[in-house]
């Protein structure tokens, strides 16, 4: 049973998970929009709206722990530039999930996250 278990899985160990997480984190942010499987996206939105939370908020703390979890320093820069004009009157919902055909090779559920 699963009682009380929050954090999803994804089948990986804590610190491949973590590396998984920040590294598609990362691409999210650079790129605007991934194309992943649907249950990643959902863990991955979770992650990304905390990032640009961090970044509307624009406080040196704030630019320390995003920059302990984003892999590329004038990515964060950026991130933190932008930000607060793009989302600065927006009360989260950063990004969109939208559903796609499933995987070819083992009909995965395929999904696109993309930045708002």
């Amino acid at each position: 049973m699963r009682h009380r278990c929050k954090v999803k899985k994804l089948g990986k160990p804590a610190d491949q998970r973590r590396a998984l997480l920040r590294s598609l984190t990362t691409e999210l942010i650079r790129h605007g929009r991934i194309t992943t499987t649907l249950v990643r996206a959902k863990v991955v939105r979770s992650e990304a709206e905390k990032m640009i939370t961090l970044a509307k908020d624009g406080s040196l703390s704030a630019r320390r722990e995003a920059l302990g979890y984003i892999y590329d320093k004038s990515l964060v820069k950026a991130l933190f530039e932008q930000a607060p004009t793009r989302y600065g009157n927006r009360q989260g919902g950063y990004t969109r999930i939208l559903h796609t055909v499933p995987r070819r090779g083992d009909h995965a559920e395929m999904a696109i996250i993309e930045l708002v």
